[in-house]
């Protein structure tokens, strides 16, 4: 999906950005409901021990603090989740393949098809059940985390043989 994303000032210029899909969002959202849901129950053990005689001396603010600054965690990345979704993208070039990321940090990464060892696809379940995968790019180097997530499971499959073939072809030349 072509979309024109918004230049940052880190973009090199010129570039046209291929969105991920607008359904990665409900992907975020199951994973963000079940760690908010899972956070807040443990967050409940204080209220629920302050119920036993040994704990009563807990006062009820402290027990209460715990799960409302998980509820609040939770409140404020559902609220970035939609626009951290929409700044992710991917351009290929001739020589390389940029991948853009983050709202309040923002990152644009450069790799290089030489660089490139194997292009693996990842699919969960939640991501299968849409027809989304997640496209990771595995270099020489530990330190790269080059990772397109949500991307349609065709264009997945066309990006890994895309970017498969160029890496070779910039292998064989070294």
């Amino acid at each position: 999906m072509r979309a024109s994303m918004r230049s940052e000032p880190i973009d090199p210029a010129g570039i046209e950005w291929t969105r991920v899909s607008p359904r990665y969002l409900l992907v975020r959202v199951v994973g963000w409901a079940a760690a908010t849901a899972g956070f807040t129950v443990l967050a409940c053990v204080p209220l629920l021990l302050r119920l036993t005689d040994l704990w009563r001396t807990v006062p009820a603010a402290l027990a209460w603090s715990l799960p409302a600054a998980v509820v609040l965690v939770a409140a404020v990345r559902g609220a970035l989740m939609w626009r951290q979704v929409r700044a992710i993208g991917y351009a290929e070039r001739n020589e390389d393949l940029l991948i853009r990321s983050g709202v309040l940090f923002q990152r644009t990464m450069v790799v290089p098809y030489g660089r490139m060892q194997y292009v693996d696809i990842a699919v969960g379940p939640v991501e299968r059940a849409l027809g989304l995968c997640t496209v990771k790019l595995h270099t020489a180097s530990t330190e790269t985390n080059a990772v397109i997530p949500g991307v349609p499971a065709l264009e997945g499959a066309r990006l890994r043989e895309q970017l498969s073939a160029r890496g070779e072809a910039r292998l064989a030349g070294l």
